[in-house]
């Protein structure tokens, strides 16, 4: 029993061997061709990753020569002009006014005011005298109004320069004014003899007559004369005013073209009631009016010709028969 379990032992054991043999080579086939594979798909992979190199034998690409353009000469360019440059109109700084009816013309700073017709005269109403003419009839032609601010911090208050004509007067009411107004003077006669002697005995007895007698006389108002170049003026000076305002005004006068021409300087000054107020110098506003009115000319005026037509004779009569 001892021997055949011992048989079946080994039986076994050589089977198993040999199987062992036959899987061995069955596997070392498997395996070198498996190894065969990889080796080739290394070496397939490994030539792919290496540069080709260049073959000498290609043929290289010659480009075609590009043609070669005619170089033509640059046309002369015209010289460029410069921009001409913007002219900057200035404005003058003083306007010219013109009257044609009356032949009047005067200069005036551009940033004074001016007003003319019935403008002027309601600006003139605002004085205490508007025209200084010894009659009426007078008209407003043109006012030149100072700024306000002319003169800060005063008591400045106005002043302006305007121009009236009146054609109601003769040359020798032109020279006149109104203001300041004529003097009456009062002068004393001499006195009469009570009686006179005749020579005979008997005399005649005294009557009582008056001892003095008055008699009264007109003194012109007093006025100076001034040069405007060839035209002489006649001039006066009023000043008038009621509390803290006064206004002071130089009137000038001149017959010319058949009408009496004034020239206004008025200047008005209003001082507060503090009294802190810096006073203007009036003789300083007044040589601002007196340059414009240095600028005054005037000029003749042609009167419109105007025709007399000629009566139509009418037939005479015949004496009836």
């Amino acid at each position: 029993m001892t021997r055949i379990n011992a048989f079946r032992t080994i039986a076994p054991t050589s089977s198993s061997v040999s199987w062992g043999k036959q899987l061995t080579t069955k596997n070392i086939g498997a395996l070198v061709f498996a190894a065969i594979l990889i080796v080739c798909s290394l070496t397939v992979g490994c030539s792919n990753d290496k540069p080709q190199p260049i073959s000498n034998n290609q043929v290289p690409v010659t480009q075609p020569p590009s043609p070669i353009l005619p170089v033509s000469a640059p046309a002369p360019q015209p010289e460029a002009k410069p921009a001409p440059k913007k002219a900057v109109h200035k404005k003058p700084a003083t306007v010219n006014y013109t009257d044609q009816n009356s032949g009047l013309t005067f200069e005036y700073p551009r940033r004074y005011a001016i007003e003319t017709g019935s403008a002027a005269t309601d600006l003139l109403a605002s004085t205490p005298l508007p025209m200084n003419f010894v009659q009426p009839g007078g008209v407003a032609l043109a006012a030149v109004e100072l700024p306000e601010t002319s003169f800060a911090n005063t008591d400045f208050s106005s002043a302006f320069f305007d121009v009236s004509i009146n054609k109601a007067l003769t040359a020798d009411q032109c020279s006149e004014f109104a203001v300041p107004q004529p003097k009456v003077v009062t002068t004393a006669a001499a006195p009469v003899p009570s009686g006179a002697s005749t020579g005979t005995a008997t005399a005649t007895p005294a009557q009582s007559t008056p001892t003095q007698a008055a008699s009264a006389q007109v003194e012109p108002a007093s006025s100076s004369k001034l040069m405007l170049g060839d035209i002489e003026l006649r001039a006066t000076e009023a000043v008038s005013g009621e509390g803290a305002r006064q206004s002071d005004s130089k009137y000038f006068h001149v017959f010319q073209n058949g009408a009496c021409y004034e020239f206004a300087l008025n200047v008005t000054t209003d001082a507060s009631e503090e009294g802190v107020v810096k006073h203007v110098d009036r003789d300083k506003v007044f040589n601002r009016l007196e340059q414009i009115m240095a600028t005054v000319k005037i000029n003749p005026v042609v009167a419109p010709e105007v025709t007399a037509e000629a009566p139509t004779p009418t037939p005479a009569e015949t004496p009836a028969q």
